[in-house]
C-alpha cells in the first residue's frame, strides 16, 4: 500500500451522509482495495442480513455462563442495543456505510479487505482492563442513553465534525480511560497495521470517524504501531483482587463462628436450620418477585446456604440457568431490544426476564447476608461464644 494513495474516509456510523459519502468516493477513485472497519463476524452477518437471511438460532445461557462471558455478553448486548435504537430513530440501519463500501467495491471490481480486530477480542480486553467503577459507569451511561432525545439523535452527522468529534472523545477519554484506550487507541493501531499488509496501492479505507485522526498519526510513524500480539492477546488482570477477599472474608467469618460455637460446645442445631431457611427463603422470595418459574426459585432456595459460604458462586446464576431452560433465549431477543417502547415490551424478553430473575435471587440471598443472618444467627451466636 502506498501511504499516498490511501484515503481514509471518516463515517457516522448510522448516517446516510456518509453511505453517499463513502459510495461516491469509490466510485470516482476507482481504487483497487477498499478497507472496511469490520472483522469477518460483523461482516458475514451484514451479509446475511442483506441477502434477507433471518438468523434465528438459540443462544446457550449455559455456555456463556460457564466459560464466563456473562460481562462481555452483556456488554455486547448493550452496544447492540444502543446502536440499533439509534439507527431507527434516523431511519438508517448499523452498518449502512459499509453496506455501502461493499456495494460500491463490487460494482467497480475492487477487492474488500477486513481491517478491524475481532469484536469478542476488543470487549473482552476492555473488560478486563476497565475497574470495577469504570463498569459502573459504562452501565450508567449505556442506561441514560436510551432516553436520548430527539434533538440529540438529530445531531449524529455532527459527530464526523472535528471540534464536536474532539470533544466527545475527550469525553470519554476521562469517563473510562481503560475503555478508550482498548476501544479507540488500540483499534487505531489494528486498522493501521492491517491497512499496511494490503499488498495493492491504491486503498480506500472506510472507518469510523474517531479512528482516523489516530490511524494517520500511525501510518505516517508505522514503528509506533506495538507489535500485533499485545494487540490481540487476552490478559487476566493482574494485581490483588481486593473486592474477591472482601467479599470471601464475609462467608469464611460465618463458618468460622459456626466452627467455634461448635468447639465449646454451643447448640448450633436451631441456628444452622435459622441459617438454612433465611438464607434460602430470601433467595426463594426474591426469585419469585422478579417473576421466575417456580422451579427457578425452588433452586435458589436450595442452593443458596451453599452460595453464601462460597465467595464464587451466586444463587441468582442457578436460579438464572434454571429460568434459561424455560425461557430459550434467541437472537431475536437481542434485536427486539431496540424496539422496546413499554415495560410490556421489556418484560416479554426473554433476555430481560432471565437477567432479572438472576438479579433479584442474589439480591434476596445479600439482603440475608449483610442485614438479617448477621442480627438473627452470627451476632447471637458470637455472644453466646464469648460469654456476653
Amino acid at each position: 500500500m502506498k501511504r499516498e494513495c490511501l484515503t481514509i474516509i471518516g463515517t457516522a456510523h448510522v448516517s446516510q451522509n456518509s453511505v453517499e459519502e463513502v459510495k461516491n468516493a469509490i466510485y470516482e477513485q476507482n481504487p483497487e482495495v477498499v478497507a472496511i472497519e469490520l472483522d469477518i463476524g460483523r461482516y458475514e452477518r451484514l451479509m446475511k442480513e442483506q441477502a434477507g437471511i433471518e438468523e434465528d438460532e438459540e443462544i446457550s445461557v449455559t455456555n456463556i455462563i460457564k466459560e464466563n462471558k456473562v460481562g462481555l455478553f452483556v456488554a455486547s448486548g448493550i452496544l447492540t442495543y444502543i446502536q440499533s435504537k439509534i439507527g431507527e430513530d434516523v431511519d438508517v440501519k448499523p452498518g449502512s456505510e459499509m453496506i455501502g463500501a461493499i456495494e460500491a467495491a463490487n460494482e467497480i471490481g475492487a477487492k474488500i479487505a477486513l481491517i478491524d480486530r475481532d469484536i469478542n477480542i476488543t470487549l473482552q480486553r476492555a473488560l478486563n482492563e476497565m475497574s470495577l467503577w469504570e463498569k459502573l459507569k459504562f452501565m450508567m451511561s449505556a442506561v441514560f442513553s436510551l432516553f436520548a432525545s430527539d434533538d440529540d439523535l438529530k445531531d449524529i452527522e455532527d459527530l464526523k465534525n472535528q471540534d464536536t468529534l474532539d470533544e466527545v472523545m475527550e469525553y470519554f477519554k476521562e469517563a473510562s480511560p481503560s475503555a478508550y484506550k482498548v476501544l479507540v487507541k488500540e483499534r487505531d493501531a489494528y486498522l493501521a497495521n492491517s491497512i499496511l499488509n494490503i499488498p495493492e496501492d491504491h486503498v480506500i479505507a472506510v472507518v469510523g470517524a474517531g479512528h482516523k485522526e489516530g490511524m494517520e498519526k500511525y501510518l505516517d510513524n508505522p514503528e509506533k504501531i506495538p507489535p500485533i500480539e499485545d494487540l490481540t492477546s487476552i490478559k487476566k488482570k493482574s494485581g490483588i483482587p481486593w473486592l474477591k477477599i472482601i467479599l470471601a472474608a464475609i462467608p469464611i467469618s460465618f463458618v468460622v463462628i459456626f466452627f467455634l460455637a461448635f468447639l465449646n460446645g454451643i447448640n448450633i442445631e436451631n441456628n444452622l436450620l435459622e441459617f438454612v431457611l433465611i438464607g434460602g427463603g430470601t433467595a426463594f422470595i426474591g426469585s419469585i418477585l422478579s417473576g421466575s418459574k417456580i422451579q427457578s426459585a425452588i433452586v435458589g432456595f436450595i442452593v443458596a446456604p451453599l452460595t453464601i459460604i462460597h465467595p464464587l458462586l451466586a444463587a441468582g446464576w442457578f436460579s438464572g440457568l434454571t429460568e434459561a431452560k424455560y425461557r430459550k433465549v434467541r437472537r431475536s431477543d437481542i434485536a427486539k431490544l431496540s424496539k422496546i417502547n413499554s415495560f410490556k415490551d421489556l418484560w416479554n424478553n426473554n433476555i430481560f426476564r432471565i437477567l432479572l430473575v438472576v438479579i433479584g435471587t442474589n439480591l434476596g440471598v445479600s439482603i440475608a447476608t449483610l442485614v438479617i443472618l448477621p442480627s438473627r444467627v452470627f451476632i447471637p451466636l458470637f455472644l453466646k461464644i464469648f460469654g456476653m
